[in-house]
């Protein structure tokens, strides 16, 4: 029933099949008692309609399924208390571990909490000063300079940001990479090219009018990811405008989307699935009893030029 390699696979299917025939059903909560393990891994993420963290998702339900490993999937929104009430249902249940990409606000104490109480932890996308534990995420600061460099390359002087927060360690980085490659550039960074908040493509798409009301016109935008880029190149076609050719837009992630979107989008590839492919094998050999250290990993960002981007035009 454990799919022991000792046992012949036709010997195997024969017994599963009897097993399902008489109703047979397997007692996870009996077996704990004997193994000290459920079987179970947590993963906790802000909100599996976006994407970026569905790919990150089959990648660590790959790596799980190897391994026999069942996970218990919850979205936190960036509501902290929704977040810990997930690691405390996943402390009940004894579940074996958790991969999480922390909700804004997330204290270290609340991931030292879990791992004190035989929860051990591993973050995604987010990083949480002072919590020590494995981290997996793209270098975003490095990854943004790629966007941002290919512009002024183009000959874009004037470049806005469009999405993201302060207050999560990813929006805080991708930010200086567009500051420090600006700078470096000799270009100047104006408070009011900056445009915090957008993470969707109805927040870019709504984005759209104050940054085209902008009285010096930037000719170009790095977009916070690949949802508000698209959603600012539809505000950017509504207003009569074409994108990729009046105004250039680079997003991030390259999700499927983006290479289809219209026009293609030029973005940066941040390394998702790698980055829960990882993860998961971290979480599993701490599970093993191997010995993991608890550094922060960065997967190293790969710029994809489409047809978003292109010299600046002049409006």
């Amino acid at each position: 029933m454990r799919d022991s390699p000792l046992v012949a696979d036709a010997t195997r299917l024969r017994i599963k099949e009897h097993a399902r025939e008489i109703g047979y059903i397997y007692n996870r909560r009996a077996a704990s008692l004997r193994t000290s393990r459920s079987g179970i891994v947590g993963v906790v993420v802000h909100d599996i309609m976006n994407p970026f963290f569905a790919e990150i998702l089959r990648s660590i339900e790959t790596e799980l399924d190897r391994s026999r490993q069942t996970f218990l999937l919850s979205n936190h929104y960036d509501q902290l208390e929704k977040q810990r009430t997930f690691i405390d249902t996943l402390l009940q249940l004894g579940a074996d571990g958790v991969i999480m990409s922390p909700a804004i606000g997330t204290p270290p104490q609340d991931i030292l909490l879990a791992e004190e109480n035989g929860l051990p932890a591993v973050l995604i996308a987010r990083s949480v000063e002072g919590a020590a534990v494995p981290v997996f995420r793209g270098d975003d600061s490095y990854g943004i300079g790629l966007a941002t460099n290919h512009l002024i390359s183009l000959g874009h002087t004037r470049i806005a940001m469009i999405g993201g927060t302060d207050q999560t360690s990813t929006g805080r980085d991708r930010y200086q990479g567009y500051v420090a490659a600006m700078e470096k550039a000799g270009l100047e960074v104006k408070p009011e090219w900056r445009f915090p908040g957008p993470r969707t493509k109805q927040a870019g798409f709504e984005m759209t009018g104050a940054f085209l009301a902008l009285k010096d016109k930037p000719t170009a935008a790095v977009c916070w990811n690949d949802l508000v880029a698209i959603g600012l190149m539809n505000g950017i076609a509504r207003a009569g405008l074409v994108p990729g050719v009046d105004i250039s837009v680079t997003g991030y992630d390259d999700l499927e989307e983006a290479a289809i979107a219209t026009p293609a989008l030029t973005t940066v590839w941040n390394g998702q699935r790698e980055v829960g492919r990882r993860a998961a094998r971290v979480l599993l050999d701490r599970l093993n009893g191997i010995e993991v250290h608890p550094e922060q990993v960065l997967i190293k960002p790969e710029l994809h030029v489409r047809q978003s981007t292109t010299q600046p035009v002049e409006r």
